[in-house]
């Protein structure tokens, strides 16, 4: 297959194989968890693997003359998402929210609605983190609550961070590629139906099984309050810093940007600098108190490395033969970047989604009817976003929260469902009708 290089004006081979390692890279990442746990959850084994696939990927494609191609993807795509994801993971485990209130359904409901809100400032990382201690404290009194930390992985770890580029990183990638930091709060109706509709169904489903509890339950709940107390106050403002640098550290108000790209590394200097704050200046008793380790970004780290490099063939590949995959309209955009977002990373599927748009023809202007945005029509863009972001929470692979959410409430004796189980009896019978709705009424 023939391809337009970015690096030079001239066309170079890309041929369909050269996208196997990213898929094997996305196939690792899918089943590594499922058929040999104890071996993936080395970080390690992890990095060897994105090495293993992605060293000779980067030295083919510099064969091909795609350097340019190389060195843009891990200097102006992987480099900004690593350092916005570690700042903000750096910055919210300083924040330590403690106490146990009474577990009434109309309790956890604001538990999940201050997730709905904090999941677009923070990230949806940030505010599960922040919040699923609290939930389970509150809760620990409670015999049914598996329920509960359902709908926290569906609202708070997916479905809330969908209004700015922090929320979730595939919002941030796309924001990388033209859409402006202001442009994700349009989707604010989306955001507000799906969340107001989750919690709504979690309080009618909350309250079913409250009124099962056990009376010494409820009575030993009521007996056992601990005023909810917030600790680390000063790592919002360091938080506050990185938004402003998203929001204003770009070539929208710093023209220099736009004429020189390695300015934008201004941006990523200033997020960098407010995690360096927040470790000084934060007791480490607060970070041992939210159990904060480097783990979790290490394994971030490590994993994105070979997604960003394998990832260049199939963006390329996917760009010149757009017309030919038949998904043209927004509701293909939307099942398409949402099915393969549910059991594959949600952040390489919206960008390989973007591309594919990209290589799309001038028809699909006339199709959508809508202007541009990251240079393509703004209704594909939108459901890109709302399928990468809603149907993550469709498994425990979706999103990197899932997984850590279900660890922490297993570690807390609470019995999580299984792989599939968790698909059939959760997110099947309560998501997928509320997504499905959702694209009727809005897409």
């Amino acid at each position: 297959m023939l391809l337009l290089s970015s690096s030079a004006n001239h066309v170079v081979d890309m041929p369909l194989w050269a996208i196997i390692p990213f898929v094997l890279m996305l196939l690792m990442i899918a089943v590594g968890p499922l058929l040999f746990h104890h071996w993936w959850e080395e970080n390690k084994n992890k990095l060897i693997v994105s090495l293993v696939l992605g060293i000779p990927t980067a030295v083919w494609l510099i064969t091909k003359d795609l350097t340019h191609a190389l060195q843009h993807q891990i200097l102006f795509d992987y480099i900004p998402f690593i350092v916005l994801l570690g700042s903000l993971f750096v910055i919210t485990g300083g924040i330590h929210l403690k106490g146990d209130i009474e577990a009434k359904p109309w309790i956890n409901t604001i538990f999940l609605g201050i997730g709905a809100i904090l999941a677009s400032i923070m990230g949806t990382t940030g505010a599960a983190m922040l919040l699923i201690r609290p939930v389970i404290k509150t809760n620990s009194e409670r015999k049914y609550k598996v329920h509960t930390i359902l709908f926290f992985i569906a609202a708070v770890a997916n479905a809330c961070g969908l209004l700015t580029p922090l929320g979730d990183p595939p919002l941030f990638l796309l924001y990388l590629r033209g859409a402006e930091f202001t442009w994700f709060i349009h989707m604010i109706p989306e955001w507000a139906f799906v969340n107001v509709m989750l919690l709504i169904i979690y309080f009618v489903v909350d309250t079913f099984y409250y009124k099962k509890e056990p009376l010494e339950n409820i009575k030993f709940d009521k007996e056992n309050i601990e005023p909810i107390k917030l600790k680390g106050n000063l790592n919002f403002l360091w938080l506050a810093g990185v938004v402003v640098s998203v929001a204003f550290l770009n070539e929208q108000y710093i023209p220099a940007i736009h004429e020189n790209h390695y300015f934008s590394f201004i941006r990523e200097g200033a997020m960098v600098l407010m995690a360096v704050l927040s470790l000084v200046l934060t007791s480490k008793k607060l970070r041992e108190a939210n159990k904060f380790t480097w783990v979790p970004i290490t394994e971030v780290a490590y994993l994105f490395i070979g997604i960003f490099i394998t990832m260049i063939p199939a963006l390329l590949y996917l760009s010149a033969n757009a017309n030919s995959f038949g998904i043209t309209s927004p509701t293909h955009f939307y099942y398409a970047t949402g099915s393969l977002s549910a059991f594959l990373d949600n952040a390489p599927t919206a960008v390989s989604f973007h591309n594919l748009a990209l290589g799309m023809n001038e028809g699909a202007q006339a199709i959508t009817g809508a202007g541009y945005v990251a240079g393509i029509p703004e209704i594909l863009l939108k459901a890109i976003s709302l399928g990468a972001v809603f149907f993550c929470a469709m498994t425990y692979i979706g999103n990197g929260p899932n997984f850590m959410v279900k660890a922490i409430a297993e570690e807390n004796k609470i019995t999580m469902p299984g792989f599939f189980c968790y698909i059939l009896k959760f997110s099947l019978i309560v998501l997928l009708p509320l997504y499905i709705i959702t694209q009727l009424i809005f897409l």
